[in-house]
């Protein structure tokens, strides 16, 4: 626990008061049944109406103040744990923010949300619950054991039966609870990721007509949740009525021996009716430290879950950096021998044995076979993942040795699958630069081709895009994450098959106004399209993770066996479509 003492220190005071002002009801809680006894015994019993109201307007005024202390506690209470929650889930969501693509490969991004919201939520309310009962629980049990055996010792022995069995009882129901509730919060996980996944895949559900496999699917996990929860809180139901029975069956024993010494004259009716609401606080009390710790016993497994992200090793760290404060200044692009795997203990290689030089302002082609390792290649630019053979030199400087801010800020990457975000376009277009004015993110969209398509939208470039960039089409988004990229000015461009979902004529203009936006800018260009290559300095081919081509157009059709067979496949089909 002492890793969160920093989410409390900021709210110190609220974690004090909160428990001291509900000490205050507490001490009304005991003190009123005395009262009461009171006005029996003497005011009504003497016929003594003064006495009973002036005792009845002092249990008003004791009222008010308990109302008082437990307003105050329990808006306390909620002050110290719903910061303390905000706060934790701010470093979690800052520590998901540095995880490099290993890292989130460990968990599932269903499990990652149901960390950051409901696991969090169950460690607030725990908090919340703990300084509401923290002295609240323990204070009403002490002293209204202390009441009751000031006014009948021999009859309050009844707490030292029923007590132990109580506390038995609520032990052998959080041992069975903490397990459940922790396979529980690993199916509400399962959940999570099946209703995210359908719903950003929602269009290729509809195309594919799934609809009803995935109601299917998604019936199996709500339904493998509904049972796990049920076999959770089966033991929760539990509690309530089995407390309830503790109570009503000492109730009962202490007005069935209480009776008889009040008929012998051992005991004053008003006593008996404050020891019967003792009786109550004192079991009260039991059940409220019963909840307490079956809601620690939630909260314990959602903490393990949320520890699991706060102590995950980020494997891609400026750590053992030299050159922290050094920019990429030129784009030179050396690779060293690379190999790679996904898999460290696997034995099949992404890379294998890599080596490439390129210089800087060059255009640089990759194409291959599809699972051939030219997105991997690429990554390894930026330091998406790290090589687990050879280096990659940027400047002729270790990617290792930069520090990542400085390095990805001198690399625009328009990736693979391009991601939009909620909001207007130019608020999308400006990740690239945020400082960016008007003029510079209408330049970037005109040399990515997109400048034409934006001008027949009625908001412009303050059209508002849907979570993903819905609202647009796949050339649309291309454009624009193209756009985006070239805001930034990097000194190393990748477009990993980046204009594979634009016409010939648009991908060939976009080509060429990279010779003039970007003459300076290393360009490296993954294709499918051998056309989309044709024209760069040199072209990489790839085969399963070796460079197996590397040269012109002319070269590598003259000379490489690959490059042979895919150009004229895609010739072959151009000329049987025509």
């Amino acid at each position: 626990m002492k890793r969160y003492l920093k989410y409390v220190k900021p709210y110190w005071y609220a974690f004090i008061l909160g428990p001291i002002l509900m000490i205050t009801e507490v001490a009304g809680e005991v003190i009123l049944p005395a009262y009461m006894a009171r006005i029996i015994n003497v005011g009504a019993a003497n016929r003594d109406v003064p006495y009973i109201i002036g005792t009845g307007l002092t249990m008003i005024a004791i009222a008010f103040i308990m109302m008082g202390g437990g307003i105050g506690g329990a808006w306390f209470a909620s002050k110290a744990s719903i910061s303390f929650g905000a706060d934790l889930r701010n470093d979690c969501f800052k520590k998901v923010q540095k995880f490099s693509f290993a890292n989130i490969d460990a968990f599932s991004t269903g499990s990652l949300v149901t960390r950051l919201t409901n696991d969090i939520t169950q460690v607030q309310n725990l908090i919340m619950m703990g300084l509401r009962m923290m002295l609240r629980a323990p204070g009403m049990l002490i002293g209204a054991i202390i009441m009751a055996f000031s006014m009948n010792a021999r009859l309050a022995r009844v707490f030292l039966i029923i007590m132990p069995v109580m506390i038995i009882a609520i032990t052998i129901i959080m041992r069975t609870a903490f397990p459940r509730f922790t396979i529980m919060q690993k199916k509400l996980d399962k959940v999570n990721s099946n209703i995210q996944e359908t719903l950003q895949n929602v269009r290729v559900i509809k195309s594919f007509v799934r609809g009803e496999y995935e109601e299917k699917r998604f019936s199996d996990s709500n339904e493998d949740l509904k049972d796990s929860s049920l076999r959770a809180f089966k033991v929760v139901i539990l509690q309530m009525p089995l407390m309830a029975f503790f109570m009503n069956a000492t109730t009962l024993a202490v007005v069935w021996m209480g009776g008889k010494q009040v008929l012998v004259g051992d005991m004053q009716v008003g006593n008996l009716t404050a020891f019967t609401t003792y009786i109550v606080q004192v079991l009260m009390s039991l059940m409220m430290l019963a909840m307490v710790f079956l809601q620690s016993s939630r909260a314990v497994a959602s903490a393990r879950r949320i520890n699991e992200i706060l102590d995950t090793e980020i494997d891609l760290t400026d750590e053992n950096a030299k050159q922290t404060s050094k920019t990429v200044q030129e784009g030179r692009i050396e690779f060293q021998q690379v190999s790679f795997r996904y898999y460290k203990d696997s034995q099949e290689k992404v890379l294998d044995d890599v080596s490439l030089t390129i210089e800087p302002g060059q255009t640089v082609g990759i194409i291959g076979s599809t699972g051939c390792g030219k997105t991997t290649l690429v990554s390894m630019i930026p330091r998406l993942y790290d090589a687990d053979e050879g280096r990659i030199l940027v400047d002729g400087v270790d990617v290792r040795d930069y520090s990542l801010k400085n390095l990805r800020n001198g690399v625009g990457m328009v990736l693979q699958k391009n991601v939009l975000f909620s909001g207007t376009i130019e608020e999308n277009l400006m990740w690239g630069d945020e400082e960016a004015s008007q003029e510079a993110v209408r330049a970037a969209s005109e040399a990515a081709q997109a400048d034409a398509f934006l001008q027949t939208f009625p908001d412009g470039y303050q059209t508002q895009l849907g979570q993903g960039g819905v609202n647009v089409s796949g050339g649309q988004k291309q454009r624009l994450c193209i756009a985006r990229a070239l805001l930034k000015q990097p000194k190393i461009l990748i477009l990993d098959d980046s204009t594979s979902a634009v016409d010939t004529a648009t991908e060939a203009k976009i080509r060429e106004s990279f010779t003039g936006t970007l003459k300076d800018t290393t360009k490296l260009i993954i294709a499918q399209r051998i056309t989309s290559v044709m024209n760069a300095d040199q072209i990489v081919v790839m085969d399963e993770g070796r460079i197996v081509g590397l040269g012109r157009h002319e070269e590598l059709l003259a000379g490489c066996e690959a490059y042979q067979e895919i150009y004229y496949s895609q010739m072959d089909r151009e000329v049987s479509a025509s």
